[in-house]
This record gives structure tokens, C-alpha cells and sequence, in this order.
């Protein structure tokens, strides 16, 4: 059974056998409103936790996606470049931006569950 996992900027991993998949979510997409572009990084890409790996643009901003833990970017999700309003339609499902060979499992445990995040958006609003 995959770990689903939310951090502070608001991306979610799911992780299974060593491997996540990483997007935003569905508050986030929320907030930035209609997606009009996204940048992804390379496959191949080693990345540490934290740090900005992606871009997501929509209609009103810009902003960084950062991957939720450490290791090297081993897909990415072709659909979203050429299609980024599918991030509106179900930013928590088809409309993941990579996946990440995670190279620490350790710093899943720094991430928050859902209902850890829910609150923290509900705190945060």
C-alpha cells in the first residue's frame, strides 16, 4: 500500500516500493487557480528535499514546486506539459508532475498524513 504524504508548500507524494509520485494539491491548485503552464525537471535530475525542482503557472502566478524528499527524478508526466489544465481537473491524481527514487525514507516521516495537513490549511487560511 503506497504512503501519502503533504508538505508545508502544499505537494503530495505517494510513495511505493522506493518510489514517489509527486504533485500539488488539490488546495494548492486551488489558490493559483487555472494552470496555463507547467515546467518539469529531467528525468535524471538528483535533487535534496525541499528544493525546487518544478514550476507551475497559472493565470495569476507563478510558483516552485519542491520535491517532498531527497533523490534522483526517474519520470515525469508528459501529459500535464502538453496539457497543464489537467492539474485543475485532478491535481491529486492524473496530473502528477514526477516520480523520485526516494533516497532517504527517513524524511517521509517530516511530511505530514492528510489530516495533519487539512489542518494545517484550515490554520493557515
Amino acid at each position: 500500500m503506497a504512503t501519502l504524504r503533504f508538505t508545508k508548500n502544499h505537494e503530495w507524494i505517494s510513495v511505493e516500493g522506493g518510489v514517489g509520485t509527486v504533485g500539488i494539491t488539490a488546495h494548492a491548485q486551488g489558490q493559483l487557480g487555472d494552470i496555463v503552464f507547467v515546467e518539469l525537471p529531467e528525468v535524471g535530475r538528483k535533487a535534496a528535499q525541499a528544493e525546487a525542482v518544478a514550476v507551475v503557472e497559472s493565470v495569476k502566478a507563478a510558483s516552485d514546486v519542491f520535491t517532498p524528499v531527497s533523490g534522483e527524478v526517474t519520470e515525469v508526466n508528459g501529459e500535464i506539459a502538453a496539457n497543464p489544465a489537467l492539474v485543475n481537473e485532478d491535481a491529486e491524481g492524473k496530473a502528477w508532475f514526477f516520480r523520485i527514487k526516494v533516497s532517504n525514507e527517513g524524511e517521509l516521516a517530516k511530511l505530514m498524513d492528510r489530516a495533519a495537513y487539512e489542518a494545517f490549511v484550515k490554520e493557515n487560511a
